[in-house]
């Protein structure tokens, strides 16, 4: 993680709840505080809430989340205790004393003693603590406790929203995941996933909207993803960083859109552009190799390129691909699930990026959420990976805020007096 100063930053917009428990009372979407002197671990907390659909705050000390208090009430705060823990009790008799009436969640790397001296504090000033953290925690920790509290759940009775509703109402919106090379422990491209902001229920998943849209809303929806991961290659190479981006559209709105008109139009006019990378499922490729292949021929002198997605669930019709020129072949997380434990999955694994290899293309891991699937997944031979454990899905703002910090980081790595250290990828 990146030890670089920081000044506190919002994360996200979106209207905060002064009641706690977070199911979005009142119709409005969750807000944490997120307070921590180390940017990377406020950076790390936020894409974790992100992805449950919760707006943060990045607050770097007491002072900024006192001023922070003024502005708008979160329904949570999560609160670090630093080597000097007098600071997080002032922090913590402030909330006190502002009747704060939402979850506080200390977190530290200190003894236990100190968490609980700094807890009972808490409990003095009738605040909810709950109890504390301690560093480094993993992802999952988080998202359970997250789910324990209820914090980023839709409203009950809430149902699905129409994608052509939201598409009308401009609520569509396109989130970035990033894209690790996993030996080289490197940034080397990103995913879009779509996203919609509703004015009501907050940012809903895909799950909230896909299903049984109509053909048309895809294919406009498709339309967008493409233009927006276009424009958003811009801003990124504007900061130096040329990533080749990938979006998702299903192949009867692949035949429809104008793929080369959007691309002449926004793609970027940087040198070295990466190129675009559209994925598609192997459900749908199989079903007409013929049109997959023409798609694949017509797509590759614009430097755009296929990825079969969910590689390896139709596994009796692997072989039908062989012929087919994809860029990438991204494992069905059914196979990366346990590959580090399971002895089961683990070769199944090692199976599946063979056939990606012997196909000529780039073994893409998706889902990756633990440390020893990740491992496991480099000595495998797996090229590439994505997955909450190396970055969850985040508003492109949000990426190009990491981006900046990636590269003020690389510069003062550079200085000749600077101390040799290897610069990873994206703090998380």
């Amino acid at each position: 993680m990146s030890a670089s100063a920081a000044q506190p930053s919002s994360a996200t917009t979106g209207t905060a709840t002064s009641q706690p428990g977070g199911t979005r009372q009142n119709g409005k979407t969750p807000l944490c505080y997120v307070v921590d002197s180390d940017p990377s671990i406020r950076h790390f907390l936020s894409l974790i809430m992100h992805g449950a659909g919760i707006d943060t705050e990045e607050l770097a000390d007491g002072q900024a989340l006192n001023a922070a208090l003024g502005r708008r009430t979160p329904d949570a705060v999560f609160l670090d205790i630093p080597l000097e823990s007098a600071e997080a009790i002032s922090c913590v008799v402030m909330l006190g004393q502002r009747g704060f009436s939402g979850y506080v969640q200390l977190m530290s790397g200190r003894g236990s003693a100190v968490l609980a001296h700094v807890k009972s504090i808490g409990e003095q000033h009738r605040l909810l603590m709950l109890p504390a953290l301690k560093k480094p925690f993993e992802t999952g920790t988080i998202a359970k406790l997250l789910q324990e509290l209820k914090l980023g759940d839709p409203p009950a009775g809430a149902g699905r929203v129409d994608l052509e509703e939201a598409l009308k109402n401009n609520w569509t919106e396109f989130w970035f995941q990033p894209k690790i090379d996993l030996r080289k422990k490197q940034l080397v491209g990103a995913e879009a996933f779509a996203r919609v902001r509703h004015p009501t229920y907050g940012v809903l998943m895909p799950g909230a909207f896909m299903p049984g849209a109509g053909e048309a809303a895809l294919v406009k929806l498709s339309e967008q993803a493409l233009d927006q991961a276009l424009r958003a290659s811009v801003n990124f190479a504007r900061l130096g960083v040329n990533l080749r981006l990938a979006v998702n559209v299903p192949v009867n709105a692949l035949v429809k859109i104008g793929v080369a008109e959007i691309v002449q139009q926004y793609r970027s006019q940087f040198d070295k552009w990466p190129g675009l990378i559209i994925d598609v499922t192997e459900e749908q490729i199989v079903t007409d190799l013929k049109l997959a292949a023409r798609l694949a021929e017509d797509l590759a002198p614009l430097n755009v390129k296929l990825a079969i997605d969910d590689f390896g669930r139709g596994y009796s019709s692997l072989v039908r691909l062989k012929e087919l020129p994809f860029a990438e072949l991204k494992l069905d997380r059914a196979f990366v699930a346990d590959c580090g434990t399971d002895k089961v999955n683990a070769p199944l694994c090692k199976t599946v990026i063979d056939l990606a290899h012997n196909f000529g293309s780039i073994a893409v891991a998706i889902g990756i959420e633990k440390a020893a699937d990740a491992m496991a997944l480099v000595s495998m031979g797996c090229d590439y990976g994505q997955g909450f454990l190396l970055g969850q899905p985040m508003p492109e703002e949000r990426f190009l805020s990491l981006l900046r910090q990636r590269a003020g980081a690389k510069s003062q790595a550079t200085r000749p007096n600077a101390a040799a250290r290897p610069l990873k990828a994206l703090p998380a």
